[in-house]
């Protein structure tokens, strides 16, 4: 049986593969690589933002195309399907404008991304997602050509065969295992793209929950009960940076990290969960002025 390539599912949507640039995602960054398949599926405006300026090779390429093809490192020598853009006009934008782009300062505040200080200027370039093949987001699976670091080809060279691999019943941009409680640690930044599963997770899970700060190892011991439990207290925490909690005020969270003390029954009661939760206060001597805790 005969294989099917990506330019063969292009040609029969009447789109000329000469005109595609295909994108295979993978940053350097470790955050970033490891967000970059949650904003895909739930902030595509943010994941947009990503691809929108490039290094000065791949602004070369994108010039000559009239879509991008874009998709995620899934694993070794293959690559996940975000979606397709027809390519608009570019401009460029200097470090100051560069900072005005909403999509930049929202990626900022979840990986940290800059501007690259060696060029005066890069080239931002109007992507507008298109419909094909939206059924198959986060599920078409292509081989991906070697070398791995050669992350951006035109699928109508004949050294680029992206042969389709598998079509996933389940979106894998939104099935990333979440790790067990006891291993769970986010950044204040990742509080806001975790993936649906895991603040369904979340919202089931009451406990003591740590805010340490990475700035000078204090730290700051919470409980969480009610109305969807941990995911709600990390949800405030997510939207102001402090939870209106008098010692976390004055302080940058973008050093917060969190994590899952100890997980107690659904229906334990708000009194011992919070005697609980001073308990731990006491065992990591969390009081102010060693710790955070009023």
């Amino acid at each position: 049986m005969p294989t099917m390539e990506l330019k063969d599912i292009l040609v029969k949507n009447d789109i000329d593969p000469k005109t595609v640039l295909v994108l295979r995602h993978r940053p350097r960054e470790p955050e970033l690589r490891e967000a970059l398949p949650g904003l895909a599926a739930e902030k595509p405006q943010v994941y947009n933002a990503y691809q929108q300026t490039q290094t000065l090779n791949v602004e070369k390429a994108m010039k000559r195309a009239e879509y991008v093809a874009s998709f995620i490192g899934h694993k070794a020598g293959k690559a996940l399907f975000v979606g397709l853009y027809k390519r608009g006009e570019f401009r460029p934008l200097t470090k100051t404008t560069y900072w005005k782009e909403p999509g930049n300062i929202e990626l900022r505040k979840v990986a940290r991304c800059d501007y690259d200080e060696d060029r005066p200027f890069v080239l931002w370039f109007d992507l507008k997602l298109t419909g094909f093949c939206d059924q198959w987001k986060g599920k078409l699976v292509i081989d991906w050509p070697p070398p791995d670091r050669s992350w951006y080809r035109f699928p109508d060279d004949k050294k680029n065969k992206f042969v389709i691999h598998a079509i996933l019943e389940k979106d894998a941009l939104t099935e990333k295992k979440m790790p067990s409680w006891r291993r769970l640690v986010r950044k204040w930044d990742e509080l806001k793209s975790m993936p649906e599963a895991w603040q369904a997770r979340l919202k089931e899970w009451r406990g003591i929950y740590l805010i340490f700060d990475v700035s000078d190892g204090k730290s700051y011991v919470g409980s969480a009960y009610g109305s969807e439990n941990i995911y709600h207290r990390w949800c405030a925490y997510s939207k102001s940076g402090h939870g209106d909690n008098k010692h976390l005020k004055p302080r940058d969270p973008t050093n917060f990290r969190f994590s899952i003390l100890q997980r107690v029954s659904p229906d334990l009661t708000e009194a011992r969960v919070t005697r609980l939760e001073h308990t731990w206060m006491k065992r990591l001597h969390t009081r102010w002025p060693l710790g955070l805790n009023d």
